[in-house]
């Protein structure tokens, strides 16, 4: 089996750590002793080989990858002239792949997620392989722990495919975009609803069938990229094809309209991470109920703050439930409640030609 790593994005709502020359998933937010891309590959030992592990990224990134990740092939990092969604990206590492085997197995990996029980997610990978195998393109269902209004959801059938293995395989019979709090409950309730984590399992070949049927002009810029690749000329088509490829994201483009789409169940421990107050779902409190990620806490009558401070010691005096990041050359602090507004911070420093601190 392959793994493709997605690493090209950039989390603003993990500002200030999250930046445009060092993105979340080559930070170590969680204060785990890994960044999150360290930690993604880390979750492949026994299950991928490091030359069977690729990674697709932005070309300002391809360093921090080889650096961070120097234990897959220089090679197998592959590069996106710009960011263009998740739809191209994976285009790029099958045009990749179509070189070796375009019979195997391929993993699509988000390089930014937490997943707490690595055990519980290969034997979810091993079981979406079996899947992938019989020709289903699969997706890792992450089975909700409440009614959640920012992902998106998965629909099953009510009876499992007959497939061998310790997990049961469902038909998907729909996906859903982010629904509202009373739809959510719903779903929550009828048990048959899964969160889209962004996991996806398919071979190399059925992937690209899928992308012919449904995006044939990105399927034969794909196919010339393919053609190009180990070639002097590949830069240049790249800088040819790549501005013209459609800002889309995988699942949109490829998989709510396809056949012989299946879900396997995964309880283990995920988290998008996708802003500071997710932290309380994967970090340990202290007795007093605050979440000191990093660096030295000192509390007094205070409970359900999280910080992030490594570079002093931080006192907090009669607050709760305050987020407190410390970056060294910026300090954010908020209450939870309101935290993803610090998407209007990044706004604020953009249109105050602040550069230098995003």
């Amino acid at each position: 089996m392959y793994a493709v790593i997605l690493a090209g994005g950039v989390g603003t709502r993990l500002w200030p750590r999250s930046r445009q020359d060092a993105p979340k998933q080559f930070s170590d937010i969680t204060g785990s002793g890994r960044t999150m891309i360290q930690a993604t590959a880390a979750r492949l030992d026994g299950l991928v080989s490091s030359r069977d592990t690729y990674v697709v990224t932005g070309r300002r990134y391809a360093g921090l990858c080889a650096e961070q990740l120097d234990c897959i092939p220089r090679d197998n990092i592959l590069t996106e002239p710009s960011g263009r969604n998740t739809a191209p990206a994976i285009a790029l590492a099958c045009a990749r792949l179509k070189r070796r085997d375009p019979t195997e197995v391929v993993a699509i990996l988000p390089a930014d997620h937490h997943i707490q029980d690595g055990v519980a997610f290969r034997a979810a990978l091993r079981q979406a392989k079996r899947s992938a195998d019989r020709g289903y393109l699969t997706v890792l269902g992450i089975e909700p722990t409440k009614a959640h209004t920012g992902y998106g959801y998965i629909r099953r059938a009510a009876e499992p495919l007959p497939l061998h293995g310790d997990l049961a395989t469902y038909p998907v019979l729909q996906f859903l975009e982010k629904p509202d709090q009373a739809t959510a409950e719903q779903f929550l309730a009828d048990g048959h609803y899964f969160w889209n984590g962004g996991i996806f399992v398919g071979r190399v070949d059925r992937l690209l069938s899928e992308y012919g049927e449904r995006m044939p002009e990105l399927y034969a810029d794909i196919d010339r990229i393919s053609a190009a690749l180990d070639t002097p000329g590949l830069d240049g088509l790249l800088a040819e094809i790549w501005p013209k490829m459609p800002d889309i994201s995988f699942d949109y483009a490829l998989m709510e309209g396809a056949q012989r789409v299946a879900v396997v169940p995964m309880q283990a421990g995920w988290n998008d991470l996708g802003s500071w107050d997710a932290l309380e779902v994967v970090a340990a409190p202290d007795e007093a109920g605050n979440f000191p990620i990093e660096g030295e806490l000192l509390t007094v009558n205070s409970s359900g703050n999280i910080v992030a401070a490594d570079k002093q010691i931080v006192a907090l005096v009669d607050v709760n439930d305050l987020i407190v990041v410390d970056a060294g050359d910026a300090l954010l602090i908020g209450r939870k409640e309101s935290i993803q507004q610090v998407k209007q911070v990044v706004a604020k420093l953009q249109s105050g030609q602040r550069a230098d601190l995003l």
